[in-house]
Parts: C-alpha cells; structure tokens; sequence
C-alpha cells in the first residue's frame, strides 16, 4: 500500500459496501484485527469524518448483531458433533 492513509480510506469504503466486521476487513486486506480497528477508531476520523460516521454505524450493527452469530456458531457446531456422534 502506498500509504496509511490511502490504506485507511480503502478499508473504511471496504466496510461499508460489504457492511464487514473488522475481522473480515482484517482478512480481506492481509493485516491484523488491531490495525484494523486503529484505523477505524483513531486514524478515519482525521482523513474523513463523513466515511466515519459511516463506519462507525456499520460497525456498531456489528458489534450489535455479534451474540446473534456466536449463538448460529455454536448451533452449528453441536449439530456437527451430534451428526458425527450418531453415525
């Protein structure tokens, strides 16, 4: 990347046209969590207040929305294992 800040708007338009957590932004963009999250909370709002707003609504939903898909998570895993247990 060319630099932080072209990295930083990249990721926040990332994030909202995908509507993506920071771990899918993380892994699509080859970095870690941690940066993702700096950038989002600390770097986006000195390049771009609009788009932060902007990700910082989709990340709430996220954060929101997380309990939901760590209860599908671990449904889906103890089907699995009652699947296997049963053959």
């Amino acid at each position: 990347m060319d630099s932080i800040k072209e990295r930083v708007i990249r990721l926040a338009e990332y994030i909202v046209e995908n509507g993506a957590t920071v771990r899918e932004a993380a892994k699509a963009f080859g970095i870690s969590k941690s940066t993702v999250h700096k950038d989002m909370t600390g770097r986006l709002l000195h390049y771009d207040s609009v788009l932060f707003e902007e990700v910082r609504r989709v990340l709430e939903r996220n954060k929101a929305e997380r309990h939901i898909r760590g209860g599908l998570a671990t449904r889906e895993k103890y089907l699995i294992l009652n699947r296997a247990g049963k053959k």
